[in-house]
């Protein structure tokens, strides 16, 4: 097909809309008739020279009493579906009744195999027919769509004389046209079209970063092609025609599988359509319906090359809900895509917070990956900002990084400009991971900024007002396969993004105040709680040490034991926490000038460990080892990157001990953690301005200044005249 026909064939689709529901449908609603209408007219024409044997083929097996019908039925029609009911499109043209076209129209559709059946059911289209038949426009309709003056069959339509009158129409070219029809729908609507549909320069791009580094290791076979968020399968579409063009140009005969999962019915229906349509019958059974983070339609399966715009900024508590109800459990999630061992954890947990479920998506890709192939697999992913950096050590976003990083999966980063993409104007990304890396990668993340390299839009759509040209499609490509340092791309080790979360505690420190009024209040709750003797030592105390203020909180409790135990003869007093409670409640007051308060004391063993000050043991004047009570009003975190040359002891002695040499770090509570501060690499301050400018600038207000001065003084000397107040 010529780029004139294609245009025409486009064209006149789009003018039907106009032609039939201007005063039906609002303008964005116009795809929800015209998109299955597409299908259903294609599938019709491609059946049309087989109806008969489809027929023939149905009574036979009515005769024979066979069910299981749909294999031979399309095998009699020589397709991946059939249409088993009495009537072709065209025959419907000719009801001049309502009801007779409403119920002969009905069957026609139900007589479609369940693919198509299934696509039709996802338009929902069975719930435009009321409005086409009520405005009387349903016959209008199918006679536009069997307009003598296009062909949409992939057998040419001939003159009497056996001259070629419309050229056919391949599965090419319907697929082609119907792709461009989306487009312009989803223009029409861009706040939604942005949910499912990526412009085609960004996929271009995508593709190209996965395709292009291994073109020359591709060989003759079959590659398998996954998209987990795949709207209406364009991602899907465009690598395919990327993928075989790389393999043409290296003398490869490859065969192509694509596969894809989408949530949303109505272009979960037009990426099976688009298959449907391009005489791909048998690869539509490979998209599959509902929500991958909740039910991998594909689980188990291994992909050469995947690629994916999936939602950001979305909730995914529903998912999240459907996993715990699966492992049995309201709280946990088994998943072995989210949730498994990992460096020494029996449950490393990637679950992200429900409000944003991006990175998920990538993990799932990741518990797909082919590992035992040359070129392994190789994926592209579009993500906004937040996942760049989102997520505490420890939590699921930041794991996911980790994870990422740490296997050596991840090999760029690409920003790509801002406003290119239809319903968010927001800072988006191409993550490219492999985990088959270059020797040339291995360790080494690349960060690409390719945030200036676009072309305005003549005119806006939606929120994109800019695009990657062919031009800067290359140029984010050679960037990325040159791997070289510039100001537009850089090279880190990996660990340059992880860091150590410490968290660096300071002792407690009590001050111990026996006052009159608190006093009361101890005996009264003590003598409510059953406590007498501890009422008692603790008068004992006030008695032998006064009521202070003692900032020795080790020698009160000591003096506290004594009392107890003298009271009861030398018996054994235990301080519960309840009682410690007590005490503290109503006598102690956090001082930094009192003693730390002795958590435990033990002797040092010339065999044994030594003492670490690093994680809070210290030695005392009788060389004895003290761990101290943490006071969590003082409790603080830091991130120690992991390339700290002296590691933690390192940036606690330089950072930490300087300005608290009691503070240590708990290590049962540190982390690995991971963020990519892609802004901090590539910033740009702006320009200051000279001096003289700056000048220049005062001198010109100053000016400006006098002579609205000058001219307020001059109006206010001048005599007044009769049109002024004073003369009136």
């Amino acid at each position: 097909m010529t780029t004139a026909q294609h245009t025409a064939l486009v064209n006149f689709i789009w003018n039907i809309a106009d032609d039939v529901l201007r005063d039906v449908y609002v303008r964005s609603k116009y795809r929800d008739v015209i998109l299955p209408m597409i299908v259903i007219r294609r599938l019709d024409a491609v059946l049309e020279p087989t109806k008969q044997r489809v027929l023939d083929t149905k009574t036979l097996l009515d005769n024979a009493g066979i069910t299981e019908q749909d294999a031979a039925l399309n095998q009699a029609a020589g397709q991946a579906f059939h249409n088993s009911s009495p009537f072709r499109l065209r025959d419907l043209t000719a009801r001049t009744s309502r009801a007779k076209l409403d119920a002969d129209f009905r069957a026609y559709l139900d007589g479609y195999s369940d693919s198509v059946r299934e696509v039709l059911d996802k338009f929902k289209f069975r719930n435009q027919i009321p409005t086409l038949l009520d405005a009387n426009v349903l016959g209008f309709l199918l006679e536009k769509f069997l307009s003598p003056t296009i062909n949409f069959s992939p057998e040419p339509v001939l003159n009497p004389d056996g001259t070629e009158r419309l050229p056919a129409l391949d599965n090419h070219a319907m697929g082609t046209a119907f792709e461009e029809l989306i487009r312009r729908f989803n223009e029409e609507n861009n706040e939604e079209a942005g949910e499912h549909f990526t412009p085609r320069d960004v996929v271009a791009v995508m593709a190209d970063l996965i395709f292009r580094p291994v073109a020359d290791r591709i060989r003759s076979g079959t590659y398998l092609v996954y998209d987990d968020a795949c709207g209406t399968g364009g991602m899907l579409t465009v690598a395919e025609e990327r993928l075989q063009a790389l393999a043409a140009a290296h003398s490869k005969e490859i065969s192509i599988g694509l596969y894809g999962q989408e949530v949303q019915p109505e272009t979960y229906a037009i990426a099976k359509a688009d298959l449907l349509l391009k005489g791909e019958g048998a690869e539509a059974v490979n998209i599959k319906y509902g929500s991958t983070l909740s039910h991998d339609g594909h689980q188990g399966m291994q992909f050469d090359f995947m690629l994916a715009n999936p939602p950001y900024g979305k909730s995914w508590a529903a998912d999240l809900k459907k996993l715990t109800e699966d492992s049995g459990s309201k709280k946990e999630v088994t998943d072995p895509r989210f949730v498994f061992p990992y460096q020494g954890e029996p449950a490393y947990s990637l679950l992200t917070r429900s409000s944003d479920g991006q990175l998920l998506f990538l993990a799932n890709k990741l518990s797909e990956l082919k590992t035992k192939t040359a070129l392994g697999t190789r994926i592209a992913q579009v993500h906004n900002g937040s996942a760049l950096f989102t997520g505490d050590a420890g939590q699921g976003e930041s794991n996911i990084r980790r994870w990422i990083l740490e296997n050596d999966w991840l090999e760029a980063i690409v920003a790509l400009p801002l406003n290119i993409f239809y319903n968010t104007g927001i800072a988006t990304y191409i993550w490219v991971l492999s985990n088959h890396k270059d020797e040339k990668r291995r360790g080494k993340t690349q960060l690409i900024d390719a945030t200036r390299w676009q072309q305005p839009l003549r005119k806006n759509l939606g929120k994109k007002n800019c695009e990657l040209t062919a031009r800067h499609q290359e140029r984010v490509v050679e960037a990325f396969l040159q791997m070289e340092e510039s100001a537009e791309s850089q090279l880190f080790d990996n660990r340059a993004f992880g860091y150590h979360k410490i968290t660096v505690e300071r002792p407690l420190r009590l001050r111990v105040s026996l006052l009159p009024e608190p006093m009361r209040a101890f005996r009264a709750e003590c003598a409510a709680a059953g406590e007498t003797e501890l009422a008692e030592a603790a008068n004992a105390v006030l008695l032998a040490l006064g009521p202070g203020p003692h900032l020795d909180y080790a020698a009160f409790i000591s003096a506290i034991f004594q009392r107890t135990a003298s009271v009861q003869g030398g018996g054994h007093f235990r301080f519960t926490t309840k009682r410690i409670k007590l005490l503290r409640q109503h006598f102690c007051t956090p001082d930094p000038a009192a003693q730390p308060v002795l958590a435990s004391r033990r002797m040092q063993m010339q065999s044994g460990p030594a003492p670490v000050r690093l994680h809070g043991e210290f030695i005392n004047d009788l060389d004895e080892i003290d761990t101290y009570e943490p006071d969590p009003a003082l409790r603080d975190t830091e991130q120690v990157p992991l390339l700290e040359p002296d590691g933690i002891y390192g940036f606690v002695r330089r950072e930490v001990w300087p300005h608290a040499p009691d503070a240590w770090v708990d290590a049962a509570k540190t982390q690995v953690g991971y963020e990519i501060s892609f802004t901090r690499y590539f910033y740009q301050p702006p320009a200051l301005r000279s001096l003289p400018e700056i000048a220049a600038d005062i001198h010109a207000l100053e000016a400006e200044t006098d002579g609205l001065l000058r001219e307020v003084l001059h109006h206010d000397t001048q005599p007044p005249t009769e049109n002024t107040p004073a003369a009136r």
